[in-house]
C-alpha cells in the first residue's frame, strides 16, 4: 500500500510539473494590425510617440512593451550680446525609452490590440557652444529643433521577446510611422 501511495505522490507530482503554462506559441499581427507609431509634435523641442497594434496567438500572460525613441537637435547659436548664427552640430538627443506593461486580463482569446504609453523625446533648451558647433566657447546653442530618426518597439510576454519592430531615418521620421519586426 505505502509503494502505491508514492507511486500517485510521485506521479502527482511529475505531472504537476510537466503541464506548462499557457505562453504564446504562435504569436503574430492581425492583419491590419501590424505596428504603426504616430509622431505628435508639442513644440519644436519635443515629440511624443505612440505606438499601436493587433495580436493573435498570445498565451495567458501579462505583455510588456517598450518603446525606444531617439533623434538629433540643431541649435542657434547666441552670443553673451544676444546675436545669432545657425549652428553647425547635430546634437544627439536620447534614446527614450517608455515602458507599457498589459495585465494577462486585457488578452482575450490570445488577442490582444494595444496603444503605448507616449514616448516623449525632448532636446534641451540651451547646450554649450561646442555641442550646437557655434563660432567659439563663448557662445550658447538655444532654440532648439528636434528630428526623431528611429522608434524601436520591443513585445515580450512572460519575460520572453516575441517581436523587435523598428523604423529610422536620419533625415527624420513624422507623421503616422510603419514599423517593420
Amino acid at each position: 500500500m505505502r509503494r502505491i501511495m508514492v507511486a500517485l505522490a510521485t506521479l502527482f507530482f511529475v505531472s504537476a510539473i510537466s503541464i506548462p503554462s499557457a505562453v504564446a506559441e504562435s504569436a503574430h499581427f492581425k492583419k491590419g494590425g501590424e505596428p504603426t507609431c504616430t509622431i505628435s509634435r508639442s513644440s519644436a523641442a519635443s515629440t511624443s510617440t505612440t505606438c499601436r497594434a493587433t495580436l493573435a496567438g498570445l498565451g495567458n500572460q501579462d505583455v510588456d512593451i517598450t518603446t525606444t525613441v531617439g533623434g538629433f537637435a540643431v541649435y542657434t547659436c547666441q552670443n553673451q550680446g544676444g546675436n545669432t548664427a545657425a549652428g553647425q552640430n547635430k546634437v544627439l538627443v536620447g534614446p527614450v525609452t517608455e515602458p507599457t506593461h498589459i495585465d494577462a486580463s486585457a488578452v482575450k482569446n490570445g488577442n490582444l490590440t494595444f496603444v503605448t504609453n507616449p514616448a516623449v523625446l525632448t532636446a534641451p533648451t540651451t547646450v554649450t557652444g561646442a555641442q550646437a558647433g557655434c563660432p567659439n566657447p563663448n557662445w550658447t546653442g538655444v532654440n532648439p529643433t528636434l528630428t526623431l530618426t528611429s522608434i524601436e518597439l520591443t513585445i515580450s510576454q512572460g519575460g520572453v521577446q516575441l517581436f523587435d519592430c523598428k523604423a529610422s531615418n536620419p533625415q527624420g521620421l513624422s507623421g503616422t510611422v510603419s514599423l517593420t519586426c
